[in-house]
């Protein structure tokens, strides 16, 4: 990794760009969902999977942590049984759909959820959506990208105290990941607890991806992602530690990353920078292209075996084996 230094369902697209329609969330009974990172968060994150035909159309905005510690109400949103929640986003800044055509749009992820009256995070709830099919007018989605694309813009800002934490969690990410390697083949019990399963296949997945792990963090001026220090991007805000730009290979460190986190913690489930690092580097394309489907250890681990290769899960057991929880 290079670190750069200067000495509901939804109403889905625009519709100058597709039809629309909207389906609802069918709630049976009330739930607080947690805002942040979802389908109801104010952050370009992947709230729809596109396809056409049988390709997946490549995500391009970011994938974040955030602190789960005394999160306000304000980032909850309360649903009612029976109740319907709408929500907007346009696939087409997102999505390159710049070819038009025929596209399948289907929301597939997880909710992090409190108890009624609570901020504290418990549980986690899967869900997938109906398919949408829609007709794209290729040359208005590329235009409606080009727009907002424009609003990303590099800069190369890791100075003084700030490129010191960065360099140090990098070194403290690399041995977290070589640690959490070595246990994914011998410690099968921690395994089962953070990624449900402990076939090969699931173990040869985690190794690969700590090893590559292992790798980016190993240095701060060579590999795959860029590191900056403030917010590129646009999307540090309320909660919000770091966040990762998949499509372009760099990753955002944020104010909260410096001011509220230790470099390394014993204490089990807990954040700081190496884990936080870590979970960033997870989502990766050339490393592991994860998702942030469950956040903090009561939601990642509520997930199914299929959800469970997730960014935090990845974070939590390297926290799990060199804390010893």
């Amino acid at each position: 990794m290079k670190v750069l230094s200067l000495a509901a369902l939804i109403s889905l697209v625009n519709a100058s760009v597709v039809s629309k329609r909207a389906s609802p969330l069918d709630v049976k009974l009330e739930l607080t969902v947690w805002k942040t990172g979802s389908l109801f968060g104010e952050h370009v994150t992947e709230k729809a999977q596109v396809f056409q035909g049988s390709s997946k159309v490549a995500f391009g905005g970011i994938k974040l942590r955030v602190t789960t510690d005394n999160i306000s109400e304000e980032f909850f949103q309360v649903i009612a049984p029976g109740e319907t929640v709408n929500t907007s986003f346009d696939v087409a800044e997102l999505h390159d759909l710049s070819t038009g055509g025929t596209f399948d749009i289907a929301s597939v992820g997880a909710f992090s959820t409190a108890p009624v009256d609570s901020t504290e995070l418990t549980g986690a709830i899967e869900f997938t959506s109906n398919t949408i099919t829609a007709s794209v007018d290729g040359a208005a989605a590329e235009k409606v990208r080009r727009d907002f694309t424009k609003r990303s813009t590099s800069q190369s800002d890791c100075t003084s105290t700030k490129r010191t934490s960065t360099v140090n969690a990098l070194a403290n990410c690399r041995t977290l990941a070589q640690a959490a390697y070595n246990a994914a083949s011998t410690n099968t019990a921690k395994v089962q607890e953070y990624f449900k399963s402990t076939p090969s296949s699931t173990i040869s997945t985690l190794r690969t991806v700590l090893q590559r792990v292992v790798t980016e963090c190993g240095s701060s001026t060579s590999g795959v992602s860029r590191t900056y220090c403030t917010d590129v991007y646009g999307a540090c805000g309320s909660n919000v530690l770091a966040y990762t730009l998949p499509s372009a290979s760099y990753i955002v460190n944020c104010p909260l990353y410096f001011s509220a986190l230790p470099a390394l913690t014993k204490t089990c489930h807990a954040q700081d920078q190496a884990t936080t690092t870590l979970h960033e580097v997870t989502h990766l394309s050339q490393i592991g292209g994860t998702g942030d489907l469950g956040c903090g250890y009561a939601a990642a681990t509520r997930l199914s075996t299929s959800s469970a290769l997730n960014a935090d899960s990845y974070a939590l057991f390297a926290n799990a084996i060199y804390a010893g929880c």
